[in-house]
């Protein structure tokens, strides 16, 4: 699977023009939020809080446009809690946007 950095820059110049501090702004908050809550994802110990992380990773993913991202968030949430390799391919994924 492909990951498309550019998928989120499009989509956050779509939501506030051309400014590209309040861009940059706002893909930081993206990046913040999407590691905090893969760390949450990696540090459950029970299936609803893991449920719980994959949801909310999915829902930031979407609200971005990181459809990718989103679709690894779903496949977590219906997976097996604590499955490392969903983990590692949701970080690599993240990884991709940061660069």
């Amino acid at each position: 699977m492909a990951y498309d950095p550019g998928a989120l820059r499009a989509a956050l110049a779509a939501a506030v023009g051309d400014d590209p501090e309040l861009v940059a702004e706002l893909r930081a908050a993206f990046l913040d939020s999407a590691v905090r809550t893969v760390d949450v994802l990696s540090g459950s110990r029970s299936d609803g809080n893991w449920l719980m992380a994959a949801r909310r990773l999915q829902s930031l993913a979407a609200s971005f446009g990181a459809v990718e991202l989103m679709d690894l968030a779903a496949e977590a949430a219906d997976g097996a809690p604590g499955d490392p390799v969903v983990q590692r391919r949701i970080r690599t994924a993240i990884a991709a946007f940061d660069g």
